[in-house]
């Protein structure tokens, strides 16, 4: 399976202001290779909390194009995700580590926990056994530093905007616990461009 982390931030990779507001910290452009990127992968994984704050469709949306929808996946701990969501319909899977109980038409499943999160390894697992051999994740912080501590992502796309949120901001990665440099994660730039006033940095797992 294809891991891809997406990142959209700020110039200092903040994802959002102090009071969690996000949208839009990239441009036109850049979002719509966003939807691009979204219609090239089998599915695609947020937390809970981007549920909560952002309320995502997470679907494709190409212009003058049909797309073949992802499987939109949700790591809930505590089954959070409200019954009004966007995304609680059907092809969603919302994965938890609490008793699972019903979220509007979306199928929910209780996987291993790993101090009180849903599991990486179990993560795949389900992931695999829905069909997905490529997922893209969106966010926010916590789900991108748990994927990256497990060493399983294998690409970077980054959407940089030109503007500075500073320390107040919301990383797009938390913490990764390193105790030294030389375990931190690698990865090799493979491409960049501009896409409006915004910056497209591709990266590769060394």
């Amino acid at each position: 399976m294809r891991i891809t982390l997406k990142l959209a931030t700020s110039l200092d990779g903040r994802i959002a202001t102090a009071s969690g507001e996000s949208q839009w910290i990239t441009g036109e452009a850049a979002r719509l290779e966003g939807h691009r990127l979204r219609a090239a992968h089998d599915a695609i994984l947020v937390g809970v909390e981007t549920v909560l704050q952002d309320d995502p469709e997470l679907t494709a949306r190409l212009p003058g194009r049909s797309v073949d929808q992802p499987l939109r996946v949700v790591l809930d701990s505590r089954l959070r995700t409200p019954q009004t969501a966007k995304l609680a319909g059907e092809n969603t899977l919302i994965l938890t580590v609490a008793d699972p109980r019903s979220v509007g038409a979306a199928e929910v499943k209780r996987v291993e926990a790993d101090e009180g999160r849903p599991a990486i390894p179990a993560v795949l697992k389900a992931l695999k056994a829905a069909g997905a051999k490529s997922v893209l994740i969106e966010g926010g912080g916590q789900v991108a530093a748990s994927f990256l501590r497990a060493g399983v992502v294998d690409a970077l796309e980054w959407f940089r905007a030109p503007i500075l949120l500073g320390g107040d901001g919301r990383p797009c990665v938390a913490s990764l616990a390193l105790a030294k440099l030389s375990d931190a994660p690698k990865f090799r730039r493979l491409g960049v461009e501009p896409v409006g006033d915004d910056l497209w940095e591709r990266y590769g797992r060394l």
